[in-house]
């Protein structure tokens, strides 16, 4: 396959989905990890194509949804001085914080500006030499080897009016604590495949092992999904626990060398805080003390936040995979993407802002499938023109004495 289409074809979809509905014996949970598999998973309706055995459970994988609160109120107070040039990709500006956002802070005269690349950020200091600049550097281990490398420029050009708050995370600590707690009923996990073209497969072997889970590498695309859906799935009814690359154009075992010897220099390892969930040990990054000079929670020193979380809002609950988005009692009234009340409904990747886009907007609970013309309620297309979904072709949900591949006729895209 070369074009992005191809692995868009009903045809193929029809025949992963069959061989889904002819595996499985019994009910499964499944866990996709990134917030771009969610997306995906919710806009084409595979959850609802797939056998009322087999249920998706929304991970942590969200960059900005994870970001913790006393993270983004630091940003807000660092954006909020008047030698600040603050610099952030787009979706953090309307991330929550205590009472405000990055939005609210660059309206009352906060040089926040949007930029596209952190070495954006680090031109702006180099245009702008009697300013400070502060580059909010969040994310998993996809965008951490620029961020790392901005850094390295830095150095390198002796800029030191440029500095960077970092907020990064790792994903396998985040899935052992997501298997070591109480209420886990995770079976087997979707990893993301772009952080594993940096990092490679070798940290999964232990976990799958450890806890007794397969781990399927995928993409993004609706057959990278289904087809790390059947692996996973074939894993489980045949008591295996390996970890799979069904991702493998894209990530090689070993990853990207080069990228993760930039990270080995410029970070060390730390715990990190994730928003909704709490501390996790060694799931973060910090800037390596011999690189402080551009650490801007160092250079600012900021003291004295006090965090609140508003009462209503369960994102956390969502971001643990104990809730689905619609089954908050906030979701769709207090908490919309114009009114948010978590980062969860604020950012592309939230599993909030997918139920609330896609229409999912309540009916299914735990093991349960929504109608699967939802999709194509009145306003589904609320971002504007898009690829028509299977949820919004497919017929509702065939009888069990069904085909499996009946719920598939007449759609164009999976």
């Amino acid at each position: 396959m070369k074009y992005i289409d191809e692995f868009q074809d009903p045809e193929l979809a029809r025949r992963l989905l069959a061989d889904i509905h002819a595996t499985v014996t019994r009910p499964w949970a499944l866990m996709e990890v990134c917030g771009g598999q969610t997306h995906s998973i919710i806009r084409h309706g595979i959850d609802q194509l797939l056998p009322d055995e087999v249920e998706l459970i929304h991970g942590p994988g969200c960059p900005v949804c994870v970001t913790p609160l006393e993270v983004i109120d630091k940003a807000l107070e660092i954006a909020s001085r008047p030698d600040v040039i603050f610099c952030s990709y787009g979706d953090m500006l309307r991330v929550p914080g205590t009472g405000r956002d990055l939005f609210q802070v660059r309206s009352e005269g906060g040089d926040v500006r949007v930029v596209y690349s952190p070495l954006d950020a680090l031109r702006i200091a180099q245009q702008n030499p009697e300013r400070e600049v502060v580059f909010f550097g969040i994310g998993f281990e996809t965008t951490a080897p620029p961020n790392a490398m901005t850094v390295h420029q830095a150095h390198k050009l002796g800029i030191r009016n440029f500095s960077l708050l970092v907020s990064h995370v790792r994903v396998p600590p985040a899935i052992e604590a997501i298997m070591r707690s109480e209420s886990c009923r995770v079976q087997g996990f979707l990893a993301a495949g772009h952080v594993c073209s940096v990092m490679g497969t070798g940290e999964y072997p232990a976990l799958g092992e450890r806890f007794r889970v397969p781990i399927v590498v995928t993409g993004f695309e609706p057959l990278d999904v289904l087809e790390g859906v059947r692996r996973t799935v074939r894993q489980l009814e045949r008591g295996e626990h390996t970890v799979e690359n069904a991702y493998a154009r894209v990530v090689p075992p070993e990853g990207n060398p080069a990228a993760r010897a930039m990270l080995a220099d410029i970070f060390e390892v730390a715990d990190r805080s994730w928003r909704g969930i709490g501390v996790i040990p060694d799931s973060g990054w910090r800037l390596a003390p011999r690189y402080r000079e551009f650490d801007a929670e160092y250079r600012f020193s900021v003291s004295g936040i006090d965090t609140r979380e508003p009462a209503e809002c369960r994102s956390g609950e969502v971001l643990q995979g104990l809730l689905k988005p619609h089954e908050c009692e906030a979701f769709g009234t207090a908490c919309t993407p114009r009114t948010p009340l978590g980062a969860t409904m604020v950012s592309s990747e939230g599993a909030c802002a997918a139920y609330y886009l896609y229409r999912r907007l309540g009916g299914a609970g735990r093991g349960t499938k929504e109608p699967a013309n939802a999709a194509s309620a009145p306003g589904a297309a609320v971002g504007g023109p898009r690829t028509p979904d299977v949820a919004a072709t497919a017929p509702a949900a065939a009888s069990p004495s069904a085909s499996p591949s009946a719920s598939l006729e007449g759609s164009t895209v999976v």
